[in-house]
């Protein structure tokens, strides 16, 4: 079996729990997270990603992510650098003839500004890439729906070092293509599930004339419709209102399953994600994963990492196609998305041990006498209310309303640059 070193390094091992064959990494499987803008970047890597995917601003399937410039990409990869992580860019689309004028020289960009990767399905971009960038690793996108391990071995061929499953791949069918072929796969286990197959959805294109597979998705399967019948609606407009969007994916209680199935990169879905929500998801899935490596088999899940998770979403969460199919109970077909029940409320900038006071960024509304809660990598959070506040020149604050504001707070426990202050929702 092939085992991963830290952040994806192959190496060549058999590794087995005595007596019972059970199959067991050397070290942690990569932790993969998105970032749809420079600032999310730096917080997925600071909560513990191994690596980031991103979006360049051509050919990925998330225009209306805020993407990356050249110039932000090489402060991505400097930033990720130091805490020994890499960046990797969707280059997904699928391409018409007037798209493909300027991929060699798009491509030979990312590979200068040190990108380790990218993530694409069309073999256009591949055979490019391998010709005018052969710095860049090439990743197969779960735009290709890759399901088998005959497939996955003809992408090996091609000389791909990694696939991204498709979602609809089941936990059986990752463990035989992991037996089949000696190659890396890259399996999403959080976030948003497409209701069409890993994305392939013309309602976008019908409804709004945005190609879902040139980066357009207008997420009309989230839309609320009305029930018809052939003569017309049933009941009065409005009664009926209902969507055909799937619940999010969520595999936080199976993570040695994944892991003992061979899932080499664990990939969180959500560039267009908040900072609060990239940060939470992936300290959870950092401190479950790190748990499992340290000690397979006194391995316990632990209640706090789900109910961070649940502090960051919106949608109600299932495990997909791991187990089993999904059938109706598994789509959202009334409107059932809820505001998280935290609110983001700042970013702490600066902190003073000597006078316990924080320079906190304001993300959104709050108060002095609030119940706040700070949260920090590896799983530190502790609760307070919060005390006075006071700008940067010492003057009084009673609410902190104008956003990026910068203010001082007192906090009961140390806390460190990059830690968030959240509140719960109607607290303000």
């Amino acid at each position: 079996m092939e085992v991963l070193t830290m952040n994806g390094t192959a190496a060549h091992a058999a590794v087995s729990a005595a007596g019972k064959g059970r199959r067991y990494r050397l070290d942690r499987p990569e932790l993969l997270a998105p970032a749809g803008n420079l600032e999310k970047l730096k917080f997925a890597v600071h909560y513990g990603a191994d690596a980031v995917y991103i979006g360049g601003q051509s050919y990925g399937l998330r225009s209306n992510a805020d993407n990356f410039s050249f110039e932000e990409m090489r402060e991505g990869v400097e930033f990720a650098a130091r805490y020994g992580a890499k960046v990797f860019v969707a280059t997904n689309i699928y391409a018409h003839q007037e798209d493909l004028p300027g991929i060699a020289e798009y491509l030979k960009q990312l590979e200068a500004a040190g990108i380790a990767a990218i993530i694409t399905a069309d073999p256009a971009i591949v055979e490019t890439a391998m010709a005018h960038a052969p710095g860049l690793e090439v990743h197969l996108s779960t735009q290709q729906s890759t399901m088998n391990w005959q497939a996955v071995k003809f992408w090996k061929e091609v000389g791909l070092p990694r696939v991204v499953l498709a979602r609809e791949t089941s936990m059986e069918e990752i463990r035989e293509i992991k037996d089949n072929v000696d190659l890396e796969l890259e399996v999403f286990i959080h976030g948003a599930m497409c209701s069409s197959v890993s994305g392939r959805c013309v309602l976008s294109n019908h409804f709004t004339d945005r190609d879902s597979n040139r980066g357009g998705c207008c997420q009309s399967c989230r839309w609320k419709y009305d029930l018809h019948q052939e003569h017309g609606p049933v009941g009065d407009p409005g009664d009926h209102m209902f969507t055909m969007g799937s619940k999010d994916l969520c595999m936080i209680r199976h993570i040695p399953d994944l892991i003992e199935a061979g899932v080499d990169s664990f990939k969180i879905e959500g560039r267009m994600k908040s900072i609060h929500y990239v940060a939470s998801v992936v300290g959870a899935y950092r401190q479950a994963i790190d748990a499992y490596m340290a000690d397979p088999e006194g391995y316990v899940l632990r209640p706090e990492w789900e109910a961070e998770i649940g502090k960051a979403a919106n949608r109600p969460l299932n495990t997909g196609f791991f187990y089993s199919t999904p059938g109706a109970s598994e789509h959202i077909y009334e409107p059932e998305e809820k505001p998280a029940p935290y609110d983001f409320a700042a970013i702490v900038r600066e902190y003073d041990p000597e006078t316990g006071i924080a320079v906190v960024e304001q993300r959104s509304p709050f108060r002095p006498n609030t119940e706040v809660e700070f949260v920090g990598p590896g799983g530190r959070s502790f609760k307070q209310v919060a005390g006075p506040l006071s700008d940067l020149d010492g003057a009084s604050v009673d609410v902190a309303r104008h956003p990026l504001q910068l203010l001082r707070i007192r906090t009961s426990e140390p806390v460190a640059p990059l830690d968030m202050m959240r509140k719960k929702i109607g607290s303000f």
